[in-house]
């Protein structure tokens, strides 16, 4: 991920085959792609990699139980076989969850549901036993094959309140499911763009760099950090902006010849709750219940805290999402619903984030039956300019067959053939994952000298790739920081090594430290410190960086510099009594 290598190869020659532009979680599939079979590509960020819809995911990686009710049977399956390669091919990061759906009825749904599959109705309604009893029927049955996780089981009312006595006692009963769940979104990200990268020289990427037109058949590349521009000559462009892909296509065609829009997308907000009796619970399960409008809600435990959402709101710019106050008190009575005897305190509420779904355009009133099925569609060039391939749609568990499809078509497009397949190939830490962890930790731990406990922390994060973190944070001087589970050399090693170039894309991307409502204010000084001796920046740039990230915590994600300041002291206070137990 070397920014000068990249931009030193556009100014020796301004042609290649593809240029992708976004840096999402679907743009960097394809970009993987098109570089594992030695197409010259170029991907294309404005802003920092997994920085939109992709850091807003609800961190399932599911089927889609609810789409069968829009009859999209094959998207589900495709995403149930995504999910289980993930499971197989990201070990590190994806893990089975199993999942409970609190049940309230035993019919209720069952006529309604037809006659929505049938698209005679749009209202949403409760689904009755009988109505998730077919849904987890096909469910399971379109995951027969490879059976990586267990089929569903009902449990009666007084089996269901035995488990989970805090639920509403209104309930029929209970079915348990398995789908699955991912701890490092972003990173998966990451550890797909440095896959794409080592095919070689002719595969590079850039974050925060935007494509503007040129003339005829050029586009020129503008490096937003240095200011630079480069004239670029691409065969084919790949659109993978998502919720901005009509933005991105105004840059690309004369306002004149302007497509007509292709996206549409809703809104989701999330809310992370440290409340540790919630956490404990729900005793390792998601619980994925209906509100009492019969919006879909999900909750379950995230990193030792609580993850709870989402909404499903139409949204016209997709740069300016938050969660608002109406949103986040919505989330947290569909909450007091289904367990009404749990009370969230505001203060509770450690983090909270807003992404848009990537939907294709619908006039649709209810946003729960717009397709979440994805597809590519190409936009001829005008006045000699690169065609376009726009990819429309698609959700988080699919981005690896959606690149593929995307990918194909380019290959198609370029005349070339495809030589490599990435159905089964494993990425990042996930290569070469050890059947005993216990005894890989132990292993590297006498062959660095850190501890165990130490090692088990990084082989936590970064999988099998925690080998390098681990050799380069003993090959200087290191010193804790802030926060305990982090040292200054893994800091160091992670600016220099994954295109850090904003203290966000740290502690909110390349780490958990923001989301899990672990950052305090010294810990936010001390990374920025770090960063800001790597990068040679002087006080007035430093301060620049400081207000910056304060104020995306303060409006993006409900923290406030207080806050960030008041776990200063909660984390004093807390080391304080470890000393004295000690």
């Amino acid at each position: 991920m070397n920014r000068k290598e990249t931009l030193d190869g556009l100014r020796h020659g301004p042609k290649l085959d593809v240029c992708i532009l976004g840096g999402g979680i679907n743009g960097i599939s394809v970009f993987r792609e098109l570089a594992l079979q030695g197409a010259s590509v170029l991907l294309v960020e404005k802003g920092d990699y997994c920085s939109g819809a992709s850091a807003a995911l609800s961190r399932m990686v599911h089927g889609g139980l609810r789409y069968l009710e829009n009859g999209e049977f094959s998207l589900v399956q495709e995403s149930l076989v995504e999910r289980d390669r993930l499971l197989r091919n990201a070990p590190h990061y994806v893990a089975p969850l199993p999942t409970t759906v609190p049940i309230f009825d035993t019919f209720s749904g069952l006529a309604n549901g037809i006659v929505r599959f049938l698209g005679l109705t749009r209202r949403p309604s409760r689904r009755g036993a009988v109505a998730i009893k077919a849904g987890l029927g096909i469910y399971d049955f379109l995951a027969r094959k490879r059976a990586l996780l267990p089929r569903h089981q009902f449990r009666g009312r007084k089996a269901t309140l035995e488990k989970w006595p805090a639920l509403n006692p209104a309930i029929r009963s209970s079915a348990t499911y398995h789908d699955a769940w991912v701890s490092h979104p972003e990173r998966i990200g990451i550890e797909l763009l440095r896959d794409g990268l080592s095919a070689g020289p002719h595969a590079g990427a850039l974050n925060y760099a935007t494509i503007d037109q040129a003339h005829a058949g050029e586009l020129l590349l503008r490096d937003c950090l240095s200011g630079e521009a480069f004239p670029m000559q691409p065969r084919l462009v790949v659109n993978a902006t998502g919720g901005w892909i009509d933005i991105a296509n105004g840059t690309l065609f004369p306002a004149d010849t302007r497509p007509a829009p292709l996206m549409g997308g809703t809104k989701g907000s999330h809310l992370i709750i440290d409340n540790p009796a919630l956490r404990d619970m729900l005793d390792g399960h998601m619980i994925y219940y209906e509100n009492e409008d019969g919006r879909i809600c999900i909750l379950f435990p995230y990193l030792g805290k609580v993850l709870v959402g989402s909404t499903d709101i139409r949204v016209d710019d997709p740069g300016t999402v938050r969660c608002e106050d109406d949103e986040r008190d919505y989330i947290l009575q569909s909450l007091a619903f289904v367990l009404p005897g749990v009370r969230i305190r505001l203060e509770e509420i450690v983090f909270q984030f807003a992404g848009v779904r990537p939907l294709p355009a619908s006039n649709d009133s209810f946003t729960g039956r717009i397709p979440r099925d994805h597809f590519c569609t190409v936009l001829e060039g005008r006045d000699g300019g690169p065609p376009v391939l726009c990819m429309i749609g698609g959700k988080w568990t699919t981005f690896r067959s959606f690149g593929e499809l995307a990918a194909d078509m380019a290959l198609e497009r370029l005349g070339r053939s495809r030589r490599a397949d990435t159905a089964d190939r494993p990425f990042g830490g996930g290569r070469v994952f050890p059947k005993d962890g216990s005894g890989w930790i132990r292993d590297l731990s006498e062959s660095t000298g850190l501890s165990r406990d130490r090692v088990a922390e990084l082989f936590g994060r970064y999988g099998t790739d925690a080998e390098d973190v681990a050799r380069f944070t003993v090959a200087g001087p290191d010193h804790l920081l802030p926060h305990p589970g982090y040292s200054a050399r893994e800091l160091l090693h992670l600016i220099r090594t994954e295109a850090i170039e904003h203290l966000d894309d740290l502690l909110l991307r390349r780490t958990t430290i923001a989301i899990t409502g672990e950052l305090s204010l010294d810990m936010a000084e001390a990374a920025l410190d770090l960063l800001a001796a790597e990068k040679g920046w002087l006080a007035p740039q430093k301060a620049e960086e400081r207000s910056r990230f304060l104020v995306l915590m303060r409006e993006r994600h409900g923290v406030a510099e207080s806050t960030l300041s008041a776990r200063n002291e909660q984390r004093s206070k807390l080391c304080e009594t470890t000393v004295r137990s000690g």
